[in-house]
């Protein structure tokens, strides 16, 4: 089978290239720029082209995949659709995998990945032997989105972006928490109430929710759960939360808690999530976080672990779209002051996705003072930083966005 991936980059999509690459198809890809994830792909025999062009689409592929970032304009989806072939966005692509496997669905506005990886590695040392499509990197995975298992068992991180996770076919769907996210397409929480809603009733009659206590959905099947004292390496109260939904599926799994707990216990986190690594007598943290919530919880977080310490944030807004709907909410998060300093730089423009009206109202420099910190462009936060802190500091560079890349220009691993 030969497949081409329009945007093989992409962190979810580039774990189904993965996938089918591990189960013999002919892979090609096409992205605008290429990473340690494109390169791997191209290892393991991928053909990875920079740019996408016409030529790129052969009359002799059987399917083209392509990110859901891709515009209808672009080249090679147009020649796709020139020649017939079959096209998929990534999640039809992952919803026919799903119709294939008994899938456990990770679902929520925040944790998805954390949680799906805790899932992951406890299946797998249970003997579950599970297959894996994560939007994370696992060290445990040879730091890998993606793992091929050989039993019946998929483990998914089911998006709600786009209402993405309407494309697939859960047996259980683990939700975490619901909340205001993705403004630029839902406009409202009522409408992601109802899309969530509407998703929850694709479960089978005999599947299972797995749901935080908190949340107001009604399910056929329905476990809840709350926070538990779990012993855990990462910190924060999310985590504790997310690793109580792991722990309750792996006892509906029958699963032995001797196994979770063990599993739960020595579990360091994954890519971009708390990621810390330190740098001379500096502590460096790469965090994903880019919702309100997510940023106070790991600042918080950041907080009861480094009790004493100076703690330096350096936030990258994700998208002109959330900076806009969030403004107040950005500026309430860090008014919280779990950090000691606050750098704000310019926002990370999601190609596609932005509106020319709203970014004219995102005024950064106006969020960063209100916020309480400063306003810094990323080329001069290196010289800013080094002439600034102190021994014995955590540096936390936060965001969804290209910012983990500043972190490891200005303190090399």
């Amino acid at each position: 089978m030969k497949i081409h991936f329009i945007g093989i980059g992409g962190i979810g999509i580039s774990a189904l290239a993965g996938y089918y690459l591990k189960k013999g198809a002919m892979v090609s890809g096409s992205d605008l720029s290429f990473s340690e994830t494109t390169n791997y792909l191209k290892k393991q025999g991928a053909k990875i082209i920079n740019g996408h062009k016409i030529q790129n689409i052969k009359k002799d592929l059987d399917l083209v995949i392509y990110s859901p970032a891709v515009k209808k304009e672009n080249p090679e989806y147009k020649r796709a659709k020139e020649l017939k072939i079959p096209l998929k966005s990534y999640p039809q692509a992952l919803g026919q995998l799903t119709k294939k496997y008994f899938t456990i669905a990770v679902s929520g506005t925040h944790g998805k990945s954390t949680t799906c990886s805790m899932i992951a590695l406890l299946l797998e040392k249970a003997g579950f032997d599970p297959t894996v499509i994560v939007g994370t990197k696992l060290k445990e995975f040879s730091n890998l989105n993606f793992r091929v298992g050989k039993s019946k068992y998929l483990v998914i991180e089911a998006d709600e972006h786009f209402a993405s996770f309407l494309n697939y076919s859960p047996d259980i769907i683990i939700l975490t928490n619901i909340e205001k996210e993705h403004l630029d397409y839902y406009k409202n929480f009522k409408n992601i109430l109802k899309t969530f809603k509407k998703y929850i009733k694709k479960l089978p009659k005999n599947g299972l929710l797995i749901i935080n206590k908190d949340i107001k959905i009604k399910a056929l099947n329905v476990i809840k759960y709350g926070q538990r004292r779990i012993k855990l390496k990462i910190p924060g109260k999310h985590n504790q939360l997310n690793a109580s939904a792991a722990l309750t599926l792996a006892r509906y799994l029958r699963i032995p808690d001797k196994i979770s707990l063990k599993v739960l216990a020595e579990y360091n986190g994954c890519w971009r999530r708390f990621e810390q690594r330190k740098y001379k007598k500096l502590i460096i943290i790469s965090d994903y976080a880019h919702h309100p919530t997510e940023v106070r919880e790991t600042l918080k977080a950041a907080r009861e672990k480094f009790k004493q310490k100076n703690i330096w944030c350096i936030f990258q807004p994700h998208q002109y779209q959330r900076t806009y709907y969030f403004f107040n909410d950005f500026i309430k998060t860090f008014k919280f002051n779990y950090q000691d300093n606050l750098i704000i730089t310019d926002v990370f423009e999601v190609e596609g996705r932005e509106n020319e009206n709203i970014k004219k109202k995102v005024n950064i420099q106006k969020l960063a003072k209100k916020a309480g910190g400063i306003y810094l462009t990323q080329d001069k936060i290196g010289n800013y930083l080094k002439n600034n802190i102190k021994n014995n500091s955590i540096i936390i560079f936060m965001g969804a966005g290209n910012i983990y890349l500043l972190a490891d220009k200005i303190f090399p691993k």
